[in-house]
């Protein structure tokens, strides 16, 4: 009788469509700060029109009442019917006020269920949460309380320095035991590129999220690339 391979031997099977997740910075873009706003509104629609699933706003330099108003206008941006949702980063009281599609959290902030419980007192009981995530504990602790997924970084690299031991690490909490089936989808982050977007997926990630990759090139050619290396097509 032939006996299975362990977990950590056996390929991992892709659960689901590839989820993607643009994570903003408008200050990588040219120009002063009307011009850099102007540029990434105009980012966040072209993610949406190429099906990007997520898109977390992350600009940690702005005011809360600033983030809001950019917040605003973010949710605009989405075409109406569209399936992308909206994540503010960190700011769950920003995230009820422009009503966005949910928040993500921070590894070491407020947990999944926390989140929740403050969303749901806001009315918003169908909420998105997702967390951050830099170890399999990081992951485990997300996962117990609920959260829809996890970005996992530093996969590849970490402000321009290489992580050596990203893949190893993304490969073990993708491995990992969990309670109940299926598990709570991980993404891969950090230095995520198109050539090496299939180390991920074969590493057993359930998406990809990035910064430069949405923001440096076409929304419609990167989401075409990754949704090809998850068939197994790519070129």
């Amino acid at each position: 009788m032939c006996l299975p391979k362990p977990a950590e031997q056996r390929p991992r099977q892709q659960r689901g469509p590839l989820l993607l997740c643009y994570i903003t910075d408008r200050l990588q873009f040219p120009g002063g700060p009307a011009e850099q706003e102007t540029r990434l509104l105009a980012k966040i629609a072209e993610c949406a029109l190429a099906g990007v699933d997520y898109i977390q706003l992350r600009e940690k330099d702005l005011s809360p009442r600033r983030l809001q108003e950019l917040a605003v206008k973010a949710m605009h941006a989405i075409p109406a019917g569209s399936a992308t949702k909206l994540l503010v980063n960190s700011r769950i009281d920003v995230a009820l006020a422009c009503g966005a599609h949910g928040v993500h959290l921070p590894s070491h902030d407020l947990s999944a269920s926390e989140g929740r419980v403050i969303l749901a007192r806001g009315g918003r009981h169908d909420a998105i949460v997702s967390v951050s995530a830099h170890s399999l504990a990081d992951v485990a602790r997300a996962e117990s309380h609920g959260a829809e997924f996890v970005l996992f970084a530093p996969v590849f690299e970490k402000a321009g320095t290489a992580n050596p031991r990203g893949l190893e690490l993304l490969r073990e909490v993708c491995n990992r035991a969990h309670p109940a089936e299926p598990p709570m989808p991980v993404l891969a982050l950090g230095g995520v590129t198109l050539n090496n977007a299939a180390q991920c997926t074969s590493a057993g990630a359930s998406g990809l999220a990035a910064i430069r990759l949405f923001q440096d090139f076409s929304a419609f050619t990167v989401v075409t690339g990754l949704r090809a290396v998850a068939a197994g097509t790519a070129v």
